[in-house]
């Protein structure tokens, strides 16, 4: 099994920043993608951005210019760098991985937890 753990979340004013981490960990894998997702309350959950193995990045046009989806492949660990933030970012946060197990070539997309950001006006 993987798991992913995010962390990073806080209360934050608007205009400030933060910096989310995912990291995967558990039995053997190879990621193909990572991802971030949000989920505001009463809202379904949308994606926030992507990144491949390969490096092709998307982003949700409402986080363009504002928000940076990076990752280390090394540590298997996405980050989300988060700037300018506003109060409609405020969302529970969740990170998502298509991978492999080596072992036995199982497809898998675990998701995290979820990280409770919160901005205040």
């Amino acid at each position: 099994q993987v798991q992913l753990v995010e962390s990073g979340g806080d209360l934050v004013q608007a205009g400030g920043s933060l910096r989310l981490s995912c990291a995967a960990s558990g039995s053997m894998f190879r990621i193909s993608a990572m991802a971030w997702y949000r989920q505001a309350p009463g809202k379904q959950r949308e994606l926030v951005a992507t990144i491949t193995n390969g490096g092709r990045i998307n982003y949700a046009d409402s986080v363009k210019g504002r928000f940076t989806i990076s990752r280390d492949n090394a540590k298997n660990t996405v980050y989300l760098q988060m700037n300018s933030l506003k109060p409609e970012d405020t969302a529970v946060y969740y990170c998502n991985a298509d991978l492999w197990l080596i072992d036995t070539m199982t497809f898998m997309r675990p998701w995290g937890q979820g990280t409770q950001v919160t901005v205040s006006s």
